[in-house]
């Protein structure tokens, strides 16, 4: 068992890898046309992430109904792909509504994520069914396959608009790559791959009559869901809404790189817990206690060791990849790198309290006191001081909520806080002794 799991961590690590060079690789087409551009591309992504988090909860069902009640998940999954597929058609029209009114960058431009949104849903909602079984090549690979044709997108438009092939080197100055070819690309792209996602989990789980009994059963885990992860995503976005506010579309670019480059800590935890996601669903809670403890210590203890390097690199690289508009990035980056790493423990416990517990509003809660704290600190903060000001009222309130996400882990599993710095041991046998702990009862 430990080396299938560390087999799959691996593997995900790798996707991890592959997603960061992907990204790394948009970020300087992008963020080399200049602040206000990767400003305004930094802020369409994350309403397109808006989209995909509020409606995240049917492939989480998904992914729970096959790892925790072991179900067959093939009418289901035509349910929920069907169920994707409509939400994302009522999405288009509000999208089209919100374009109309704002007539500001990137907010003008959300007629394309309007034309992609029911398609774009099919990722998550596919996903669900390879988490819930444990298969990570096809999640992986769903996962790479979108910035990877969004960069490939990128860069044939710079080929076209240069005049030829020697012009692909100098992509990331190609006078013809503007927002609005970058947000094509990026939506274009990704519908791709939902569709094709889609089919694939089709193959794989065999076509079959849609079954709306899940749906109907967890509808009200599902709209949790939703509305947890946009909180979480808020948490990790919103001062960025708040610098644009007050200090303008290229300040928000600026802080969007150091962002983007902190949070690159975070793929090592996404991996472990994605690996171990079916695990901690495991209808035993001692079971799925010791898994989500060892999972949250490699996840802090990788992020600290990597934290310092990742500093040094990026103090280096940025202006020199991205140009001495970035420089001011580096100053923000190391005020929230300790935030970062605290936070990384928050992948699993939300984990644990999702697919074991089948509690999502405390992930819910965890991520609202984050957000309300960060949003507390940043509206007096970035006024005064920028994106400095925002990094570090954000470190502040990831610190906060993991130690109270911490708390109520413990809780529910019937340990104490001495369990974090036992050895394997004898997380064992303090496992084994608390197993008619009163919160020791099955999900």
């Amino acid at each position: 068992m430990a080396t299938s799991f560390f087999r799959g961590a691996a593997a995900n690590l790798i996707a991890k890898v592959a997603l960061v060079l992907l990204g790394l690789g948009i970020t300087v087409v992008v963020a080399r046309r200049g602040a206000a551009v990767q400003g305004a591309f930094a802020l369409f992504v994350a309403c397109e992430s808006v989209l995909l988090t509020l409606f995240s909860g049917f492939g989480l069902a998904l992914a729970r109904e096959v790892s925790h009640h072991r179900a067959d998940a093939a009418r289901s999954l035509s349910a929920l792909l069907l169920a994707s597929l409509g939400v994302g058609l009522l999405a288009s029209g509000v999208l089209l509504g919100v374009a109309q009114v704002m007539g500001r960058e990137p907010y003008r431009h959300l007629w394309l994520l309007a034309l992609g949104a029911p398609f774009l849903l099919m990722v998550p909602t596919a996903t669900g069914l390879w988490m819930g079984q444990g298969r990570m090549l096809p999640l992986n690979l769903a996962q790479v396959a979108a910035p990877a044709s969004v960069l490939v997108g990128l860069l044939v438009g710079s080929v076209m608009l240069g005049g030829g092939f020697g012009a692909v080197a100098e992509a990331a100055s190609a006078p013809g790559l503007t927002v609005m070819a970058v947000l094509t690309a990026w939506v274009v792209g990704k519908s791709i791959v939902g569709l094709s996602s889609a089919g694939w989990a089709f193959h794989d789980a065999g076509r079959a009559r849609p079954d709306w009994t899940l749906l109907g059963r967890d509808a009200r885990f599902i709209v949790v869901i939703g509305l947890t992860n946009v909180v979480s995503l808020l948490n990790y976005r919103v001062t960025l809404f708040v610098i644009e506010h007050f200090k303008g579309l290229a300040d928000a670019g600026v802080y969007s790189v150091a962002m983007q480059v902190g949070e690159l800590l975070w793929m090592v935890s996404s991996a472990v817990t994605v690996s171990a996601y079916h695990r901690i669903g495991d209808p035993d809670t001692r079971a799925a206690a010791a898994m989500t403890v060892r999972a949250v210590r490699i996840n802090v203890l990788a992020t600290v060791a990597c934290a310092p390097v990742l500093l040094a690199l990026a103090w280096w690289a940025l202006p020199w990849a991205l140009g001495q508009a970035y420089f001011e990035a580096r100053w923000p980056l190391a005020a929230l790198l300790p935030g970062i790493a605290g936070y990384a423990a928050a992948s699993s416990l939300s984990a644990f309290y999702t697919n074991h517990l089948g509690r999502p509003h405390l992930s819910a809660a965890v991520a609202g006191l984050s957000l309300t704290l960060n949003v507390c600190v940043s509206l007096w903060a970035v006024p005064r001081w920028g994106a400095l000001g925002a990094a570090a009222s954000t470190s502040v309130a990831y610190l906060v909520a993991i130690v109270v996400a911490c708390g109520i882990f413990l809780k529910h599993a019937g340990l104490g806080w001495s369990v974090w710095w036992r050895r394997a041991g004898a997380d064992n046998t303090r496992l084994d002794s608390d197993s008619t702990a009163p919160g020791r009862t099955h999900a």
